[in-house]
């Protein structure tokens, strides 16, 4: 029976090989159509993007790195270290395009839509993990805006991954404090503007973070999150190295203000850590 998602898989990796082969379809009556095994397969169509899917498939199968613990979006209450190393991932990259200090990176959780299971990954595995077009974006921030970004994501989701930073949440759900300091646990100067990774998608607007939208001097590096990704995996196992989950701790939330914020029930004001 075929694999609905495993067929929306071909979809990004047939885009990049067929490009302008591809004939634009003139805009006429849409009908929503939901995509389901029962569907079958055109068979003209098949016949078509079959040496095509032959290639992917072939592609998809090929081994990256060993994650023997593997990665994982973490469930209720856990830390998400999965999110954690595509931040690090995507801050490390932006680094690198801009050849000049990324202090902070944010990503969405609900763009992750696959665990790293141990073992063996494959291409296949980023493609579940991030089947998505977005791309590296590095905007500028002042500090005040990261503090206020970290504040939207813990309202809007409980707290996004990110790299670069340490973020605390205490009191109560009626008046709960927001302490944010940089990685390293040096405080953040609400003045200094600094360089900030995240993907077009959230600097669009997406998953309301407004904050993020006001970033200034927006550069768009030209490389998608999953090609990073995948580069990254390669990295490792051109050194030897395995895919080992980053350290938790970036975000310390009491269990009673985590469910609070999860329920939306929560006054989180900014503490006075700052210079």
């Amino acid at each position: 029976m075929p694999n609905p998602w495993k067929r929306s898989l071909l979809i990004p990796a047939l885009a990049a090989i067929l490009g302008a082969q591809t004939p634009v379809a003139k805009p006429g009556h849409a009908e929503s159509i939901p995509i389901t095994s029962a569907i079958p397969d055109d068979p003209a169509l098949a016949a078509y993007i079959a040496p095509y899917a032959a290639k992917i498939k072939a592609s998809f199968g090929q081994p990256l790195v060993k994650a023997p613990q593997g990665l994982f979006r973490g469930r209720r209450g856990e830390e998400n270290l999965l999110g954690y190393w595509v931040a690090d991932t995507m801050r490390e990259a932006a680094q690198h395009a801009l050849e000049a200090p990324v202090r902070f990176a944010i990503t969405n959780a609900g763009g992750l839509r696959a665990n790293l299971r141990p073992g063996q990954l494959k291409v296949e595995d980023i493609y579940e993990l991030m089947p998505f077009e977005n791309e590296l974006v590095v905007v500028e921030l002042t500090g005040a805006e990261v503090i206020q970004v970290l504040r939207e994501s813990l309202l809007r989701r409980g707290g996004e991954p990110c790299s670069g930073v340490r973020v605390k949440v205490d009191g109560t759900p009626a008046k709960a404090t927001l302490t944010v300091t940089w990685a390293d646990g040096s405080p953040i100067d609400p003045t200094e503007t600094v360089k900030v990774a995240t993907t077009d998608y959230l600097y669009g607007g997406g998953d309301s973070i407004p904050t993020l939208k006001k970033g200034r001097r927006p550069f768009t590096t030209g490389l998608t999150v999953r090609q990073i990704l995948l580069d990254r995996c390669t990295a490792l196992a051109k050194a030897g190295q395995d895919l080992l989950p980053p350290a938790p701790g970036r975000y310390t939330i009491p269990p009673e203000l985590r469910e609070a914020l999860r329920e939306k029930k929560v006054n989180l004001q900014e503490s006075g850590a700052r210079p």
